[in-house]
């Protein structure tokens, strides 16, 4: 199939998409999306240049470089509170340390805002060299219009687009750990007696994990509601990144949309 062929086919399949949507569905509110194979061709994309916050997309970047350095994911990080009226958690403030592998799956799976900054304050030179070394690692990828400030995503100015995403979620596929972590509906933490279960922020994942190879979600007001997945799907491996989205509650269905739009997956939301 020549190059010009394929051109025509996505656009006809944008236009099929956009009209369906319009009619059948709320309209896609996310200001910009982009769907690929494993190989980072494009199967369909809006706006996928639009450099904007990510939010805790950001999260998959911070995970990235703590597995790099290759430190112990068994070694119990002590818990500085203190962070956390920025850093906002759910974890209980009896608990005082937590493994490196615990905290990382609290950053995936959760979210969690104090966890990611956690692990970055564990890094090699602080969170200073992790910020540092994670613009650094956004270059190797060749993530040109990207830039992060913080480990959380919390800052505005964690900048990326869409075509520079599907880069770090290609890489971010490498990692078990990451995979394993972007399957887990919840997390279970143990204090004393008491088990602490903290759910995915992705609904797709606690309803139907067995096709989530990555996941990752995120929202700040700036950033609206975001979302990068690579998926398995009938068609084979398929990257989605939706940024721009309404709000937490649209982002989910918008991406649905469109992986039903570009696969013959059964993949539903309820």
């Amino acid at each position: 199939m020549s190059s010009l062929t394929l051109l025509i086919m996505n656009k006809i399949l944008l236009l099929l998409f956009l009209i369906c949507s319009s009619i059948e569905a709320k309209p896609i509110t996310a200001k910009s999306f982009l769907v690929t194979d494993n190989k980072g061709a494009i199967i369909l994309e809006r706006n996928a240049d639009r450099t904007q916050p990510i939010a805790s997309i950001t999260k998959l970047m911070t995970a990235i470089i703590v597995l790099n350095a290759h430190q112990d994911l068994s070694e119990e990080l002590k818990l500085n509170f203190k962070n956390a009226n920025i850093y906002h958690t759910h974890l209980p403030r009896t608990l005082k340390t937590l493994s490196r592998g615990e905290l990382l799956q609290l950053a995936i799976v959760k979210s969690d805002n104090f966890a990611a900054y956690t692990l970055c304050e564990n890094y090699p030179g602080g969170v200073d060299r992790c910020v540092a070394e994670m613009n650094h690692e956004a270059l190797e990828f060749g993530m040109f219009s990207t830039h992060f400030v913080d480990p959380t995503g919390l800052d505005e100015g964690n900048m990326s687009n869409a075509r520079d995403l599907v880069k770090l979620v290609l890489v971010a596929s490498q990692h078990p750990e990451i995979t394993e972590a972007s399957g887990k509906p919840l997390v279970s933490i143990r204090v004393k007696k008491r088990w602490w279960d903290f759910w995915n922020t992705n609904s797709l994942v606690r309803k139907n994990s067995e096709n989530v190879i990555v996941s990752k979600t995120g929202y700040i007001n700036e950033s609206g509601g975001c979302v990068v997945m690579l998926l398995d799907t009938e068609l084979g491996q398929r990257v989605i990144v939706l940024l721009g989205s309404k709000n937490t509650h649209t982002r989910i269905p918008e991406a649905e949309e469109i992986i039903l739009t570009v696969t013959s997956t059964n993949i539903r939301i309820d």
